[in-house]
């Protein structure tokens, strides 16, 4: 089995490391490539040798949206969110997924047993993760979601998308203290705290209460500013790092229809992080 990742840049990628060592747990012959596409390269490079002959790839920035209209058929949930992450080959057919949301929620309910419906929830970003962990839990039940964004229409425009299925209503960052105040999950999806900026938090600290169980896309670093002021004012806490671990995992079950060995693929994810910030 051939599998790869396309994106631009892809050196920073863990997905090598993960899948790699998922392979050789499961006993499969399989390799993991990744090939650098420049996006306006994007029609051209996939009909072409390495990427032709793989049985699947993932699929990061900035090709999420445009691998879209080169592919036979896009998964319902993956259309539901408007990108693709991962890409199954089967009878010569390109199906698009994006395993984005159902890795986070299973990341979500493993780490701390959360019960989405009757959940309030403030997603902090309104970017393509802000959009797949929105659709996902709103799916799920959440009962109200508030979308918190610098730019106002993206927020109104997420919150549009979210409407069919709970009440969901775009934030301004005036607004923002008032509705961390009514929220039950806080959720960071922007990338402020990230490596190396590990001294940026993306709210005021004074608008986290103990009240909130907060979670964080970022997972490099583990604990992230947001998550470090949180556990001090007593909140459960959720880490960026399970989300990435889950979505490949998913992706990997999508091409083998085997169930992957989740834990291996995080013990390997952290392991590379701690060489990385050695």
């Amino acid at each position: 089995m051939r599998l790869g990742l396309i994106g631009d840049p892809v050196g920073h990628s863990r997905s090598p490391q993960m899948m790699r060592a998922a392979f050789a747990h499961m006993g499969l012959d399989a390799s993991y490539e990744t090939v650098a596409v420049l996006k306006e390269e994007l029609f051209q490079d996939v009909g072409q040798e390495p990427i032709s002959g793989w049985d699947g790839f993932n699929v990061t920035i900035p090709h999420k949206v445009g691998i879209m209209g080169l592919l036979d058929d896009v998964d319902e949930s993956a259309r539901t969110i408007g990108a693709v992450n991962t890409v199954v080959v089967r009878d010569r057919k390109r199906i698009g997924y994006n395993t984005d949301g159902v890795g986070y929620l299973r990341s979500l309910k493993q780490e701390t047993g959360i019960n989405v419906p009757g959940q309030s929830v403030v997603i902090l970003g309104a970017g393509g993760a802000a959009r797949a962990v929105a659709t996902i839990l709103a799916k799920e039940g959440a009962t109200r979601i508030q979308i918190l964004n610098r730019t106002y229409s993206k927020a109104e425009e997420l919150a549009n998308h979210l409407g069919r299925w709970t009440t969901a209503k775009a934030c301004s960052l005036g607004d923002g203290k008032e509705a961390i105040s009514q929220a039950t999950l806080l959720i960071n999806t922007t990338s402020i705290g990230m490596h190396p900026h590990v001294d940026q938090l993306p709210i005021p600290e004074e608008w986290i209460s103990p009240h909130l169980l907060v979670s964080d896309l970022i997972y490099n670093p583990k604990e992230t500013p947001l998550i470090q002021k949180a556990r001090q004012k007593g909140c459960e806490v959720h880490y960026g790092l399970g989300m990435l671990v889950h979505q490949a995992a998913y992706a990997l079950e999508l091409w083998t229809g085997q169930k992957a060995p989740v834990e291996v693929m995080r013990r390997v994810l952290e392991e590379s992080l701690i060489v990385q910030n050695t």
